[in-house]
Order: structure tokens, then C-alpha cells, then sequence
């Protein structure tokens, strides 16, 4: 909208014709703006399907299972096993190093060679997987991963 000034009441040799009116630009001119981010948009469009680079995976289905019996073993894998490498055994710390000897000794005298693992949910699996290679290597025939029972609605 064009701005209006009162004419300058100095003397001298002004034209003066009563108001003067001055033109100022009060609006932002949006359509370069729309151009830029209509570019932008195809741009990501195009370039969005070539950043996936993935692997197709055939998720494995939930299905609830009945409850461990306690005289299980069981492995504790904490959130603190990133640092210190240790997990536990029958509430025992064991470095993962040692873990396979002491795996080796509790299952000597069993005739089911099964362990369960309770890992911290805030674990990599690549701490879990080196959990589970050593209990392999202990000679554990079959390992299970302990989740937690959803609430049931």
C-alpha cells in the first residue's frame, strides 16, 4: 500500500501539489520463495529413494511362550557390560573372558544344557552376540533370550 506524506511546508522553489506519495515495499514477494522450496521438494523427492540402503529382513513373529522354570541358569547381561564386560552368573560378576570356563564347570554336572540370557534393553547386539558366542563356546547346547510378558490390556 503506497504511503502518504504531507507536503513540506518549507519555502523555496518546490513544486508542492499537496500530498506526496511515496512508494515502499511492505509486502514480501513470496513466489521466488515457492520456487526455491518447489526445487527443494523435488530435489529431496528424487535423491530421498537412493539414501536407503538396506537389507531385506524377514522379522521373526512374537509369540508368547510358557513361563521358565527357576532352576534354570541364567545369565545377567547389565547396561554397565558396555564398560566393565562383565555379566552374571547365579548373581556372581564374571568378566566375559572367564565366562566360558565358568559355563563349562555349572553345566558338568546337567543333563539339559540350556541357558537363558536377561539382557538389558538398552544393549547393542553386538554385546548380546558376544554373550552368546562364549556360551557357545562353553558348550551350551541352547541359549534363550528372557523377554519381558506385555500387561495384558
Amino acid at each position: 500500500m503506497p504511503k502518504v506524506l504531507p507536503a513540506s511546508s518549507s519555502g523555496g522553489n518546490h513544486r508542492a501539489r499537496g500530498r506526496r506519495v511515496s512508494t515502499t515495499l511492505a509486502e514480501i514477494n513470496v513466489i521466488p520463495l515457492v520456487d526455491v522450496m518447489l526445487v527443494l521438494l523435488i530435489i529431496f523427492m528424487v535423491a530421498a529413494p537412493m539414501l536407503q540402503r538396506g537389507v531385506e529382513v524377514s522379522l521373526p513373529v512374537a509369540r508368547q511362550s510358557p513361563p521358565i522354570a527357576s532352576e534354570r541358569l541364567f545369565i545377567d547381561v547389565p547396561f554397565s557390560f558396555r564398560k566393565d564386560r562383565q555379566v552374571f552368573l547365579l548373581k556372581e560378576p564374571i568378566r566375559l573372558a572367564v565366562l566360558a570356563e565358568r559355563m563349562r564347570q555349572q553345566l558338568t554336572n546337567r543333563s539339559d544344557k540350556q541357558v537363558f540370557v536377561r539382557a538389558d534393553n538398552r544393549l547393542d547386539v553386538q554385546a548380546l552376540i558376544d554373550v552368546l558366542d562364549a556360551l557357545k563356546a562353553a558348550g551350551v547346547e541352547n541359549a534363550g533370550i528372557v523377554t519381558e510378558v506385555p500387561p495384558q490390556p
